[in-house]
């Protein structure tokens, strides 16, 4: 059985899905944009600066599930241009330590509201 893991410091869903599952040993969390949690609207104008409010997004739906960046092992990102990969794989080394997660980053025509990135994680709750 798959349990829900929900924070008010992080956005809430734009849909019908949760911030995040607990199945097993494992956390699923759902892409996270750069949404302001008291605003709920886009926070920064660069893909760095998204970048970073998407990261400590995630940051917060681990934190709640008692996790934290070292607990993933799998991330994707998406971005709207693929030119701004080298900037925001900046923001990621300063998110993630090593063994750093396998990783898969593509380049999506849009993204919701306007975001230039999103990114999802699987944690292990080891």
């Amino acid at each position: 059985m798959a349990k829900e893991i929900a924070t008010s410091n992080a956005p809430a869903a734009v849909g019908p899905y949760s911030q995040a599952l607990e199945v097993g040993p494992f956390v699923f969390a759902s892409g996270q944009i750069p949404l302001d949690p008291a605003t709920g609207t886009i926070k920064g104008e660069t893909a760095v600066d998204q970048a970073e409010q998407a990261f400590t997004n995630i940051e917060a739906v681990l934190k709640e599930a008692g996790l934290s960046m070292k607990d993933v092992v799998k991330t994707t990102v998406f971005l709207t241009d693929l030119n701004d990969f080298g900037p925001v794989n900046e923001v990621y080394a300063k998110h993630f330590v090593k063994p750093f997660p396998a990783r898969s980053c593509v380049e999506v025509s849009a993204l919701p509201k306007g975001a230039k990135v999103e990114c999802e994680v699987i944690a292990y709750k080891g």
